[in-house]
């Protein structure tokens, strides 16, 4: 899964070490701890050769799980609770997210209420355990120092960049990957294949719409999960922020080493 995810190419890889970057098969279920378990071993690895490593990215549930050292509850997935909770959802849509709200209102203010898959997870944990998510989450300081630092761009700017983007991937053989990763055998219920770029192309792959609506709808889709980002991060008062706008690479990575030198 190289092009939906914007993956470095290997020339920047080779230029910058990346780390956890192909380590699970997009056939299985890979964990919000697993990753942070990961993530942490890498970090510990980059200190010990007196290095600084750079946590990248805008998912910000998984940059908490590491910056934050949440506490994650270890419960593999129920498949038979999660096809009935998605059944429960699909004859009566909201009905889930009612649910979170009684058993957990703190985690469910957390999830957005269309986020079906985030929130069935909460519940799983709840029906595993017997405890809301939110409890089990406290967080526990890690064991370093953090600087936290957000890029923003104006709005029309940013949705200019999304647009440009999505061109750049279907382009760069987004809709060829994902028929390959089908024929591998990933079925496109996967957890790996709902992520952007791939669940919008498949529709087009099985013959249930159009490569255009596909694209608008990827376009739509991304432009949504950049707000949500922006929100999520937005409560985040521990963030530095910096506005981008046209300002070149070096110009940003220039700015970046100098918030990290004071």
């Amino acid at each position: 899964m190289d092009i939906g995810t914007a993956k470095p190419t290997l020339q920047m890889r080779r230029a910058v070490p990346h780390h956890l970057l192909d380590v699970a098969d997009p056939r299985t279920v890979f964990t919000l701890a697993e990753y942070q378990a990961l993530a942490t071993a890498a970090i510990a690895s980059i200190h010990a050769r007196g290095r600084l490593p750079l946590v990248v990215g805008g998912t910000g549930l998984y940059i908490r799980a590491v910056v934050d050292g949440l506490r994650l509850p270890r419960v593999r997935p129920d498949w038979e609770f999660r096809r009935t909770a998605e059944g429960a959802d699909r004859r009566d849509p909201g009905v889930l997210y009612a649910r979170l709200r009684e058993r957990d209102p703190e985690t469910a203010a957390r999830i957005h209420p269309r986020n079906v898959r985030r929130i069935i997870r909460a519940l799983e944990v709840i029906e595993r355990t017997g405890r809301p998510l939110s409890v089990q989450r406290a967080a526990q300081t890690p064991p370093w120092e953090v600087t936290r630092i957000g890029l923003r761009m104006p709005r029309p700017l940013l949705w200019q960049r999304i647009a440009a983007r999505v061109e750049e991937q279907l382009t760069g053989g987004l809709v060829d990957e994902v028929r390959r990763l089908l024929a591998d055998g990933v079925p496109p219920e996967a957890p790996a294949m709902q992520g952007l770029g791939y669940k919008e192309i498949v529709p087009y792959l099985q013959d249930r719409a159009t490569l255009e609506d596909a694209t608008t709808h990827l376009i739509r889709n991304t432009r949504r999960y950049a707000r949500r980002q922006e929100i999520w991060f937005r409560r985040d008062d521990r963030i530095r922020w910096i506005d981008v706008g046209h300002a070149g690479a070096e110009m940003v990575a220039m700015t970046l080493r100098a918030m990290l030198t004071l």
